[in-house]
């Protein structure tokens, strides 16, 4: 594997040194049977002396996603939910959500019931209706014009908003995930983050993966920083803080954690739901059935426009490719420039992470940078550049 090192490290040398760089990167490649890159560059934070690591902890933002889902699933291998029934089965609160029927003269919000329920399905392939502020015009003038709490706020009124059309009718990315959350410990009357430790991340040997980071993990979290859009320089965001205790634990977006740990639970996904002693973390009938497109015949999903581009630039991996939405990542139909395999699985976090997980190869990876906007160049550019050359030096199956 020396060329696969002496390709990654070139890439890290390159994002961290290049102008506009990054302050501090990880990136940590698997396969079926263990790590086969690992490195790190930079800074925890921008001037400062302690050295990113792969055991610096990160906000891991929507790369949470896929391990909120995994709980979900874990449940229905447990006989315990039923995707395709109403969500309010197990969560009353979102059967209280109303759909938003644009806005009155008066600049009020308009809402009427839903023609049908919400199932759990719909919340984790995002078709339930539920936007982001960052995203979605409608969302954002909720939040800046009419008081609605944003989901970095992880309460219950952070998650109560209309939703943009009826369930099962369109993707919308948005917080759906984190109702699913609610659905996990609607069912086990347990908080989420006690669910993931007792049954993903102590199997796992997730030790840095957490909602609220413990004394331990604060002492190696990294800073998130916001890119200057003057000059691309970089400004530590130093309010932006873990919470001690938050309100809920946000399956779509809370959970904090390290690229050593993440690589962990892509291995897992790799094969077949087994964790490192055998023991099925995931039945293998139910990580088939979650690893393929899951919407509704015919729909795709679609690109992200920046309506907040503090936070965030257009979104739109590999543009021109048919991407759909398994259970709970997003799906490239048709093989990417990278090498990764069409129905690979991947998805992301805000401060520009990045995961991939290639079932048919048998190889994925974890990128973790800490920066604002989404979709920053340098930091995409790395990603990309580190999964290809991950294919290219690593030997074919047989």
């Amino acid at each position: 594997m020396s060329d696969l090192r002496r390709a990654v490290d070139a890439v890290l040398d390159r994002v961290v040194t290049g102008s506009p760089g990054v302050p501090g990167v990880a990136a940590v490649a698997t396969d079926r049977e263990g790590v086969i890159y690992a490195g790190a560059r930079g800074e925890r934070t921008v001037g400062g002396d302690v050295e990113f690591t792969t055991d610096t902890v990160c906000h891991l933002y929507s790369t949470t996603k896929s391990i909120g889902g995994t709980a979900c699933l874990q449940l229905v291998d447990d006989g315990l939910l039923d995707l395709d029934a109403p969500a309010r089965e197990y969560v009353s609160a979102i059967g209280e959500v109303q759909v938003l029927d644009g806005f009155g003269d008066d600049g009020e919000p308009r809402l009427r019931q839903p023609v049908r329920d919400i199932t759990t399905r719909q919340l984790l392939t995002h078709t339930a209706g539920f936007a982001y502020e960052a995203f979605n015009e409608t969302y954002h003038r909720l939040v800046k014009d009419h008081g609605q709490p944003d989901v970095s706020a992880a309460t219950w009124d952070s998650i109560k908003t209309p939703l943009l059309f009826d369930p099962g009718d369109r993707w919308e990315y948005g917080s759906s995930i984190d109702w699913a959350g609610m659905v996990v410990e609607g069912i086990t009357g347990r908080r989420l983050g006690d669910v993931l430790a007792e049954r993903v991340f102590e199997p796992l040997g997730m030790t840095s993966t957490a909602f609220a980071p413990t004394d331990e993990m604060l002492l190696r979290i990294a800073r998130v920083h916001a890119r200057s859009p003057s000059d691309g320089g970089l400004i530590p965001m130093t309010k932006l803080e873990p919470m001690a205790d938050p309100e809920l634990h946000m399956a779509g977006h809370g959970l904090y954690g390290s690229a050593d740990d993440y690589t962990k639970f892509i291995r897992m996904w790799l094969n077949d739901g087994r964790g490192p002693g055998g023991e099925q973390i995931l039945e293998p009938e139910t990580v088939a059935m979650a690893s393929r497109n899951n919407l509704p015949d015919g729909m795709t999903i679609k690109p992200l426009p920046a309506v907040n581009p503090r936070v965030t630039n257009e979104v739109e991996f590999f543009p021109g490719m048919a991407k759909t939405w398994a259970l709970t990542f997003m799906v490239n139909e048709t093989e990417a420039p990278t090498g990764r395999s069409a129905g690979s699985l991947s998805w992301a976090g805000l401060p520009n992470l990045y995961y991939w997980i290639d079932r048919h190869r048998g190889l994925g990876g974890f990128w973790a940078t800490q920066i604002f906007p989404f979709m920053d160049p340098t930091s995409l550019d790395g990603f990309l550049a580190f999964e290809t050359a991950v294919y290219d030096n690593v030997r074919q199956p047989g």
